[in-house]
């Protein structure tokens, strides 16, 4: 096969970085390291550009392992102990928060970071993409902390970071911190922000003279620590995946879940404008005979019919009344009294 005829079925797939992403190895960014580190090789060859795309078909392997297709979306609430490194590898040879995870867990990355020292809520999930959609800016979730620091400070001076605050030269956006309890010089104080800028709590207390002593992230978006103890993991239900995030899969894979969730065929009746007698009435004509229709197939003048009964009119009935009848509410007549 020659190089021009390579390039021409690259051209019709997705870039690699995507694809892990999507089969939960890494997010983008990672993905992007990897590749640059020579980790990846795709069809045997080991990639030297984030920019290839994947042809149809072709073999992954990431450190010497092939990569599977991409699973259903899962996500996991996770309470990560202090001195954990939220990182799949780490240089220092340090525990890392995958290394300490439950057996039985599949390949999850993190949707953004907590430091070595923090703790708190963290959320793991197998799709690399969704991981860069809630880590981004833009979606905009609040992450809510409980901080213990050392040293005074009044509510006032805090209520000032609601404007945002350069420290060492970065921009920080609002964070707002409510002082809880102080004892001495000890203090607690909870703090919610939506950026989540590297290590951005510590080095905004830190530029007020204040030292963060323990960091718990309690929050992230509308998933909460709740009761989960240290080390401690909880899959997130598929149907509360599908009411927070407004998906219960990868978006990339509307075709699968389309081909496995049929929608139900339309009706064949439009319903009624006329809301639920109309209705009512529609699914009665439905299952009632027409009226003209006598029981039995009988005709109308069939000498089969029964006489009516007794002596009444039905209902309904208008005109003249027959001899013997008499209409409703009427007395009968006494019979004539003989002469003497």
């Amino acid at each position: 096969m020659t190089d021009e005829t390579s390039t021409d079925k690259a051209a019709d797939g997705e870039r690699i970085a995507k694809v892990l992403a999507r089969a939960g190895v890494a997010s983008r960014r990672d993905a992007e390291k990897m590749i640059t580190e020579g980790r990846v090789k795709v069809g045997g060859t080991t990639l030297t550009t984030p920019a290839f795309k994947v042809p149809p078909g072709a073999v992954i392997e990431v450190d010497g392992k092939v990569v599977g297709v991409a699973e259903p979306t899962r996500l996991w609430r996770y309470h990560k102990p202090p001195g954990l490194v939220t990182s799949h590898r780490d240089e220092k040879g340090r525990l890392t928060v995958f290394d300490s995870l439950p057996p039985g867990m599949p390949r999850v990355i993190s949707i953004g970071r907590l430091d070595l020292t923090s703790e708190g809520l963290l959320l793991l999930t197998n799709d690399g993409a969704l991981a860069r959609r809630l880590e981004l800016p833009e979606t905009g979730w609040l992450r809510r902390y409980r901080v213990r620091f050392f040293g005074s400070v009044a509510q006032a001076e805090l209520d000032k970071l609601k404007n945002g605050i350069t420290a060492d030269g970065v921009r920080y956006g609002p964070i707002e911190a409510v002082l809880e309890r102080s004892n001495g010089q000890n203090a607690w104080a909870a703090v919610a922000l939506r950026e989540g800028k590297n290590r951005e709590v510590r080095k905004v207390f830190e530029h007020l003279g204040l030292k963060v002593s323990r960091l718990i992230r309690i929050a992230y978006g509308p998933f909460q620590l709740g009761d989960l103890q240290d080390g401690e993991v909880a899959e997130v239900t598929g149907k509360v995946l599908k009411e927070q995030l407004g998906l219960a899969r990868n978006p990339n894979r509307e075709e699968v879940y389309a081909s496995r969730h049929p929608k139900p065929a339309k009706p064949l009746l439009p319903p009624p404008a006329g809301g639920d007698r109309a209705r009512s009435a529609q699914r009665g004509a439905r299952k009632a005979p027409p009226r003209d229709t006598p029981p039995s197939g009988l005709r109308p003048s069939s000498p089969h019919l029964p006489p009516p009964r007794g002596g009444s009119a039905p209902k309904g009935r208008r005109g003249p009344l027959a001899e013997g009848e008499r209409g409703r509410g009427e007395q009968p007549k006494p019979p004539p009294r003989k002469g003497r």
